[in-house]
């Protein structure tokens, strides 16, 4: 009796040492990187959404004198060309950064929409309100971009 748990202590042993020996070193997987055709196309397209977002401050001005007839061209233009180019930009994003970039140019369009309304209504709170979203759905938008300065080519 006092053998059979020495032969099984050893037989557990072995078939521990045979499973770790099996197991391998696992392979490193590098990081995910953008290729350089990926680069060039996001940069085909961020300075025509740097644009927009630098001129943002000329639709607060609008929606502040009560303009809302420049208002609504100032969305229907500039700002649905960038939201345009935010979409180009999201299949050349890595693919874990492509769900959040989605959601922020759907978050942008309905915050256009929430402006156009607002306009409509002629509610200028409202329409502040929303461009603040505007400006921070475009900032956030931007901090899913690559830095295309310091990206390696692949």
């Amino acid at each position: 009796m006092a053998r059979q748990p020495s032969i099984f202590s050893l037989i557990l042993v072995l078939l521990a040492t045979f499973l770790i020996s099996c197991g391998g070193p696992s392979v490193a997987v590098a990081p995910p990187t953008y290729t350089e055709t990926q680069l060039e196309r996001i940069q085909e397209y961020v300075p025509k959404i740097q644009a927009v977002r630098h001129r943002a401050e000329e639709l607060k001005t609008l929606i502040n004198k009560k303009d809302w007839i420049d208002v609504s061209n100032f969305i229907h233009g500039p700002m649905t060309e960038a939201r345009l180019s935010m979409t180009y930009i999201i299949p050349n994003l890595l693919a874990s950064a492509q769900p959040t970039a989605r959601q922020k140019t759907r978050d942008l369009l309905n915050h256009l929409v929430k402006i156009d309304q607002a306009a409509g209504a002629s509610n200028s709170l409202q329409a502040l309100n929303s461009y603040q979203e505007v400006v921070e759905d475009i900032d956030q938008f931007f901090q899913l971009l690559p830095d295309l300065n310091t990206q390696p080519a692949v």
